[in-house]
């Protein structure tokens, strides 16, 4: 399998947040208030409910495991501060653009970097569409989040702005980085069937976060759980390894 089918879903996906994102960054300008706040809305129910799903579905009863690995993973991520160096990388770029940018702002181009990033990044399709990619090059699920997240990308920059499209760089390490590292972790999922369930699972947490920051009822700073993503499929190796049973 060459290089290119291992990652054509990734590829995919960013040109359907660039289509979407450059369409609602032209528009967001021209939107009334109330339309950009039932988009915000919308997409806000949407990925809390999805969220929900993906924690329901996780059949495996490793709640504490995944408990833990958020917990552990959200002090590190604290401690490193993620979503604040995210905020200022989106400052760093709009000063850079200031000239083609005028209107914007630092903190609407961190916040629309932060919060499409975590919506498009830490969700089921994301981690078994990017692994199906890399290990068969089917597409199907990444095809299916392509879409969504155009249609994602469109209402989050007409409301958020051009930070937005700052996401492809993350979609494209995250996605294309699972794809590409498919095969080296294929043995440890193979050997470890719990690791998908629960990382979908904690990756559920998160979006729900993202989803009460979309609908504004509270800024929980889900990039700073992202660790959690690596923390909880290495706590579920290392159970399965001593053969302890923590589920409560």
């Amino acid at each position: 399998m060459t290089l290119f089918y291992s990652v054509d879903g990734t590829l995919l996906n960013m040109l359907t947040v660039l289509v979407g994102g450059l369409i609602g960054t032209l528009v967001g300008d021209r939107l009334p208030e109330r339309f950009t706040r039932i988009l915000f809305i919308g997409l806000g129910l949407f990925t809390v409910v999805t969220g929900l799903q993906n924690i329901l579905d996780d059949t495996t009863g490793n709640t504490l495991v995944v408990l833990f690995g958020l917990l552990i993973g959200g002090l590190l991520g604290e401690g490193i501060q993620i979503e604040r160096r995210l905020e200022q990388f989106g400052a760093w770029a709009q000063q850079r653009l200031q000239a083609r940018q005028p209107d914007g702002t630092p903190a609407t181009v961190g916040a629309g970097l932060v919060t499409a990033s975590l919506l498009f990044c830490v969700g089921p399709l994301t981690i078994l569409g990017s692994i199906a990619n890399g290990l068969t090059g089917d597409t199907h699920d990444l095809v299916i989040k392509s879409i969504l997240d155009g249609f994602a990308g469109l209402a989050l920059a007409a409301t958020l702005g051009w930070g937005v499209l700052l996401s492809i760089g993350t979609i494209l390490v995250v996605q294309g980085g699972l794809s590409l590292g498919a095969g080296a972790i294929a043995p440890l999922l193979a050997a470890n069937p719990h690791i998908l369930p629960d990382l979908v699972a904690t990756g559920g947490f998160l979006l729900i976060g993202v989803g009460l920051r979309l609908l504004k009822i509270a800024d929980l700073k889900p990039g700073n759980f992202l660790p959690g993503l690596v923390i909880t499929p290495l706590l579920v190796a290392l159970v399965a390894f001593l053969h302890v049973g923590i589920t409560p």
